[in-house]
């Protein structure tokens, strides 16, 4: 077992969702699996089979997150160079064929916010990125063909 970057951020993300699955989302899925036991036959009981499901769901949520918080190696990026790019880095690329610039911070998966523009370290671009320097080119092939990004700035 590796361990997983992640920022304190993210870290305390993964913390705050398994404590709310704990204290919150357990006791109540419980509750809702006894009201629905007292409804009767449990073999034609639809909230009880929700119910069921949704305490599978949550257990097996709280195991995961149990077992990555265990992994989990933070990475302070306020102590990171910002002379090449990698994890944590905020970069800014300037896309050749669409004329536009981009901005995008380097994550583990689990911080990945596609709409905040964070992106996961094993995303097709961020491979491509990790290591480079300001100026230098890159290519990255995604699924609408190839792209061409310049490195404008490192943060």
């Amino acid at each position: 077992m590796g361990s997983i970057p992640m920022t304190k951020k993210g870290f305390e993300k993964l913390k705050k969702e398994l404590e709310r699955l704990q204290k919150v989302e357990r006791p109540k899925v419980i509750r809702d699996i006894q009201e629905a036991r007292a409804h009767g036959d449990l073999s034609e009981n639809a909230e009880y089979d929700a119910a069921k499901n949704r305490q599978e769901f949550i257990e097996k949520r709280i195991a995961e997150l149990s077992q990555k918080i265990r992994q989990v190696q933070i990475v302070d990026t306020s102590k990171l160079s910002k002379d090449k790019v990698g994890f944590g880095c905020t970069v800014v690329l300037y896309d050749l064929k669409e004329n536009k610039e981009m901005r995008y911070t380097i994550t583990g998966e689990d911080e990945s916010d596609p709409v905040e523009h964070k992106i996961s370290v094993n995303t097709p671009i961020a491979r491509a990125l990790l290591g480079k320097k300001k100026g230098d080119m890159v290519e990255v092939r995604v699924p609408a063909g190839i792209k061409k990004l310049k490195i404008k700035d490192i943060e």
